[in-house]
């Protein structure tokens, strides 16, 4: 009798970007500790995600446009979440921080102690 098998294509991770992690991060952004009375959208980039919001401190953008809030990118060779904020004076994106796991990186984001991200 032949045991039955999975094959190491059927275990992989997801490629990155695909809906269900797409959908994941948009209802943990729900749990975010600032500008909670925004509709961030999340968008599905090459390897991830990039947030954007309209922005109500009006610190970044006085006309209170979408600006970016932060990017997510799965680095498939390590298998690790890598998180970016944006430097918006530069106009450039810069490493903040990255995670084994996806939920690890969320709460990072949700939280923002120093508003590197939702400013």
């Amino acid at each position: 009798m032949e045991a039955a098998g999975v094959t190491d294509a059927a275990v992989k991770t997801f490629r990155h970007p695909n809906l269900f992690d797409q959908r994941r991060i948009e209802r943990a952004l729900k749990a975010r500790k600032r500008y909670r009375y925004v509709s961030p959208s999340v968008t599905a980039v090459a390897e991830g995600y990039r947030i954007e919001s309209p922005c109500c401190s009006r610190n970044v953008d006085p006309s209170g446009g979408i600006v970016d809030v932060a990017l997510l990118i799965f680095d498939e060779s390590h298998a690790v979440w890598q998180l970016f904020r944006k430097d918006h004076d530069k106009r450039q994106w810069q490493f903040h921080s990255a995670y084994r796991r996806l939920i690890e990186l969320l709460e990072e984001l949700n939280a923002d102690p120093d508003r590197e991200f939702w400013q």
